[in-house]
């Protein structure tokens, strides 16, 4: 079972100078978690100060495309635009 709150807390344990955001960034990048999931994980694990709430919606858009890994998509021929690398 991919456990998203196993892999953050493996990622801050190892890197503990990172934000609670990078954490969670790494802990869903390629993982194809679902979008309830990235939601409901980022409100109980990410640090609030880690982010400006008036930008929420728009970081959780970042972290499902993260998760769903658009290069695997390149591979199958499927076309997506990227927000971003991490």
């Amino acid at each position: 079972m991919r456990s998203l709150e196993r892999r953050f807390n493996n990622l801050q344990e190892k890197n503990s100078r990172w934000s609670s955001y990078i954490c969670f960034a790494g802990a869903v990048k390629g993982q194809r978690f679902n979008r309830q999931a990235i939601h409901r994980w980022f409100s109980k694990l990410v640090d609030k100060d880690d982010y400006a709430r008036s930008d929420k919606k728009e970081i959780l858009r970042f972290l499902e495309d993260l998760s769903n890994n658009p290069e695997d998509d390149k591979k199958l021929g499927k076309s997506r635009p990227r927000t971003g690398d991490f």
